[in-house]
């Protein structure tokens, strides 16, 4: 049989170059490929469209497991370099620990989410180590969780509002929580307790929201005097801060002749400072409205330390926190102002003042 014979055979075996588009055509239309990549794969298995169509699955699921396995390599390694980076971290100051505290009036919804953000943006900006917060509710703890993906939230309740703590991940390593029951409140108000390292230094952390108003003050002094004596009992290894809006007034504190041995305010530690005192200040912030020209301002939320037998820490400084209004609301985060208290990690502080001799 001649060459041309065989030409004559093989061409007379090809479709109609009708069929031949008709048969892209619908392979790019199944594939969702185009017409030129088709004709690719039909002409090398004699325009068999079901065939052509095997090869091209086959090759492009081997593509795929091979993207999956790049894709699958690439997010370990980011993993692990993000592990790695935050082990890796370096600490500014060493030798400092921060805790905020703020009663972030969670149950005032008037511009809620704004001001729930305002308070995230704060707490991301002083990057306290831990964070009390007062008066959170399911909302708020949802845009917090959100809003401060770097902390772990240690929620002390659930209901109607409820306290919470934020403790800084990978710089605070939590061993253990629980709440505490006030067995005579009216108000839903308890005692969240977690221990925890610090820097590699033991911590007892402890906030509340006391009884509120002037008509439950006796009921306000049990829970704090039992807060106290939970501070007492904590262990002789371990620094202990109680702190969150304590709805205190000065002569409740005096009536029960002050803190019991040991157990100090940060505020007086810190010298006093009047313009760290007042955290609902009426005069100032002007989220709730009071009838007349009194505005009433006082030091609900107060922060207290009880040393370890050999001291660890010593709080340095005190500062107000959430002094400037929300973005586009024109309220401030909360009636509160929260609390900023920096304290020196006392062995840190040596090596640093040994370095610079």
């Amino acid at each position: 049989m001649s060459d041309s014979e065989d030409d004559s055979q093989d061409d007379s075996a090809l479709p109609s170059r009708e069929e031949c588009e008709s048969r892209c055509q619908k392979f790019a239309e199944v594939t969702g490929t185009d017409t030129a990549l088709a004709m690719f794969y039909l002409q090398d298995v004699e325009w068999n469209v079901d065939t052509a169509l095997n090869k091209f699955y086959e090759a492009h699921s081997e593509q795929e497991t091979a993207n999956l396995k790049r894709k699958i390599k690439s997010d370990e390694e980011d993993v692990e370099y993000c592990k790695q980076s935050r082990k890796e971290e370096i600490d500014p100051e060493p030798h400092r620990i921060r805790l905020m505290s703020w009663n972030i009036d969670g149950l005032d919804d008037v511009a809620v989410q704004r001001r729930t953000k305002a308070v995230c943006d704060t707490i991301n900006k002083e990057n306290p180590h831990a964070v009390f917060l007062q008066e959170v509710t399911s909302v708020t703890q949802a845009i917090l969780e959100s809003g401060c993906p770097t902390y772990q939230i240690i929620p002390g309740g659930k209901e109607e509002y409820y306290t919470c703590m934020l403790v800084k991940v990978g710089m605070v390593e939590v061993i253990h929580h629980q709440t505490l029951p006030f067995p005579n409140t009216l108000m839903l108000r308890n005692l969240l307790l977690a221990q925890c390292k610090i820097k590699g230094e033991d911590f007892v952390l402890m906030t509340s929201h006391l009884e509120s108003t002037k008509d439950h003050s006796k009921e306000r002094v049990a829970q704090l005097q039992k807060a106290f004596r939970v501070m007492q009992k904590s262990s002789k290894s371990c620094t202990v801060i109680f702190g969150g809006d304590l709805n205190l007034r000065d002569k409740e504190v005096a009536g029960i002749g002050g803190p019991p041995p040991g157990i100090k305010d940060v505020w007086e530690m810190t010298g006093q400072r009047p313009e760290a005192a007042f955290t609902w200040d009426m005069s100032r912030n002007d989220n709730k409205t009071f009838p007349g020209k009194f505005k009433p301002k006082l030091r609900f939320d107060r922060l207290y330390i009880r040393g370890a037998e050999s001291p660890v820490i010593e709080p340095v400084y005190l500062e107000l926190v959430g002094l400037e209004r929300a973005p586009k609301c024109g309220k401030y985060p909360s009636d509160h102002w929260g609390l900023l208290s920096h304290y020196n990690i006392i062995s840190k502080v040596k090596k640093l003042v040994s370095k610079v001799k």
